[in-house]
């Protein structure tokens, strides 16, 4: 998959994910796909991430749980207090409500197909077909 033709660079997505395998792979396959990724375990290091390089990212793809409490929800709101980004949650809890998301974000089920995954980048917008 490529980056969006239309835009003069690659999309920046920023992945958070407490687990170091889930970030490597997720990140691996979104940079497969042309994407340019910042990976992080919790919300303050992707916002240091951020930081550091200066660009406003194009989408988050965040898991619902992560340590010290917070939770995805929490940062993606932190995230897009500074910038309006399209987000997807991603959770390993069995327990979770379906597709349809917590608090109005798309929720995807780890392990995560990548069909699935890709479809709902492109449903955000952040990937062309």
């Amino acid at each position: 998959m490529k980056a969006n033709r239309g835009a003069s660079s690659p999309k920046l997505v920023v992945v958070i994910d407490d687990d170091p395998l889930v970030l490597e792979a997720t990140g691996g396959l979104l940079r497969s796909w042309g994407c340019l990724v910042v990976t992080a375990d919790s919300y303050s290091a992707a916002l240091a991430c951020l930081a550091d390089i200066k660009r406003r990212p194009d989408m988050i793809v965040c898991d619902y749980r992560l340590p010290a409490g917070e939770t995805g929800i929490d940062a993606i709101e932190g995230l897009r207090s500074a910038f309006e980004i399209p987000a997807l949650l991603i959770t390993g809890d069995p327990g979770s409500p379906p597709s349809a998301g917590i608090g109005g974000y798309h929720l995807l089920h780890k392990p995560v197909n990548p069909s699935v995954f890709r479809s709902a980048l492109v449903d955000a917008l952040v990937l062309q077909r």
